[in-house]
Parts: structure tokens; C-alpha cells; sequence
């Protein structure tokens, strides 16, 4: 294993720095900024516990599910245009104090889908 495939190391945190910078200097800054957070009670994770458990009994469900619908998110982004095109995007997983996973995602999109007002925003129709 090469050491910048390890997850949290101080070689891959790098790394990823700069994937991150090299991104911006050629597609400019990110225009938004999402934070996608893992709720223990989405039916998937519910759906998968068996006599008493509870979620937090089974981390491995949570990131399972989680790591699903954050695929499934980032298609509908990025594939599927939510919000316009998308040029670029990077993430990181993190975990809250009480063990759940959330992700930080920065998009950069192409100059047409931009949002430069929030009146813009409200009207998209791909927002709705």
C-alpha cells in the first residue's frame, strides 16, 4: 500500500491538499459549498437492525448506507445536474462527536450555471 492511500495520514492529508489547490488554479474558486450529514434513523439503516440493536450498535450499517447516499448524491450533481455543471468537485468525511459520518463537499460549476443572486437560485428549475 503506498503511504498516500492511507486515509488521515499526514502523507495523504497532504496529497489531497494538493489535489484540492491544483483544482483551483484551474477552475477557479468553488461556488458552493454542501455539507451532507448521516441521519441513524433513514430507513435503510433502521431496515437492517435485527431484535434490540440500535444504530449505534452497527457502524458498519451507518457508513454502509452512508457511503451510498452520498454516491447517490454526487450523482445526482454531478451526472444529473442539479445544479448545472459541474467542472470539478472534491469532498472529505468526517465523523461527529457521537460517531456519525458527514461529508464536506466544495463544487465548482461552469460559468453558465453559476448562481449569482439568490433570486437566481430561487427560480432554477433545477432546483425544484
Amino acid at each position: 500500500m503506498n503511504k498516500s492511500e492511507l486515509n488521515g495520514s499526514p502523507h495523504n492529508m497532504q496529497k489531497n491538499y494538493q489535489d484540492a489547490m491544483a483544482m483551483v488554479r484551474k477552475f477557479g474558486k468553488p461556488d458552493l459549498f454542501l455539507t451532507f450529514t448521516c441521519n441513524p434513523s433513514w430507513f435503510e439503516v433502521l431496515n437492517c437492525m435485527e431484535g434490540v440493536q440500535r444504530p449505534e450498535d452497527r457502524p458498519d450499517i451507518i457508513i454502509r448506507v452512508f457511503n451510498m447516499k452520498l454516491k447517490e448524491l454526487l450523482e445526482g450533481i454531478c451526472k444529473h445536474g442539479i445544479f448545472g455543471t459541474v467542472l470539478t468537485y472534491i469532498y472529505v468525511i468526517e465523523f461527529q462527536k457521537r460517531d456519525l459520518p458527514h461529508a464536506h463537499i466544495l463544487l465548482t460549476l461552469d460559468s453558465e450555471s453559476k448562481i449569482r443572486t439568490v433570486c437566481e437560485c430561487r427560480t432554477s428549475r433545477s432546483l425544484h
